[in-house]
């Protein structure tokens, strides 16, 4: 418990972000859900947020364990540069002449896996409630265990177990705030987001890590809250502070997109603001 009250005194507020530190800021990555998204729904403030980072000339790109299907749809309809899915195991952007083009990490494995089926078997036989993800049709590596999107909600002690028994049978596995995700193969959304900036953007990250900035939510987004110092957490990542050993630099005020929102426009202020004499 003193473990986790010091992390937590340690958060700072978005409020504190200084000029100097929002104007080094070239990329801006989020989660999608409970941090874009409040109570499933993409509220008008978050969407208007990724729209103002998008014409302020930053690169906006959501990092996600939702599927495929829907990063194709994102990317095509969506103020973005690219979305990263399926935590980490593909990537999806439109190009010159709105041609839609994708990446794929080369440790990919695909969800049809025999291995990955029968694990997925077994969660759902011991796991009372658990039921696939609704979404589950339209992916192609992973597995997605529902356990808060739909009812009946179930506890995190069930998420818990259910990454266990994934885990317990070779799998990775991660806890988002409404799906246990589960695949084979070594990478996560952190090694995919490092593959597609310097891909794209010539990105090189050891030189150009404070200049990205992830906003996310959950025990799913702990590599990038560790990996980048500016990461920052929408009040409801508080929920998962017993689950997450690396908590994110800042914590917004606000809960879910309406955490988004304010953190977007303290970003943009802050980028705004004139420069000290």
């Amino acid at each position: 418990m003193k473990n986790s009250e010091s992390r937590l005194q340690c958060l700072r507020p978005i409020a504190s972000l200084t000029p100097q530190e929002a104007r080094a800021i070239r990329y801006v990555l989020m989660d999608i859900d409970d941090t874009l998204t409040t109570d499933g729904k993409l509220p008008p403030e978050s969407y208007a947020a990724l729209w103002a980072l998008h014409k302020a000339g930053l690169i906006v790109i959501p990092v996600t364990g939702r599927p495929a299907g829907w990063c194709d749809m994102i990317a095509r309809e969506w103020p973005v540069d690219g979305v990263v899915g399926e935590n980490g195991a593909l990537v999806f952007w439109e190009s010159e002449g709105r041609r839609l083009k994708s990446m794929t990490h080369p440790d990919a494995v695909p969800n049809s896996d025999p291995r990955l089926a029968a694990l997925r078997d077994q969660v759902l036989a011991q796991v009372p409630g658990t039921r696939l993800a609704r979404d589950q049709f339209s992916r192609l590596y992973d597995i997605a265990i529902d356990f808060a999107e739909e009812e009946p909600i179930l506890p995190l002690t069930a998420a818990q177990s259910i990454k266990a028994l994934f885990e317990g049978g070779g799998a990775h596995a991660k806890i988002s705030s409404i799906h246990v995700n589960a695949w084979m193969g070594e990478y996560d959304k952190l090694s995919m987001v490092i593959r597609y900036l310097s891909a794209r953007f010539s990105y090189d990250d050891d030189r150009n890590r404070a200049t990205v900035v992830f906003v996310g939510d959950s025990p799913n987004d702990e590599p990038m809250f560790a990996h980048f110092q500016m990461a920052c957490g929408v009040a409801n990542i508080l929920k998962y502070r017993e689950l997450i050993s690396q908590l994110p630099h800042f914590v917004t005020r606000r809960e879910s997109g309406a955490g988004f929102a304010e953190f977007t426009a303290t970003l943009l202020e802050r980028r705004a603001a004139k420069a000290s004499p």
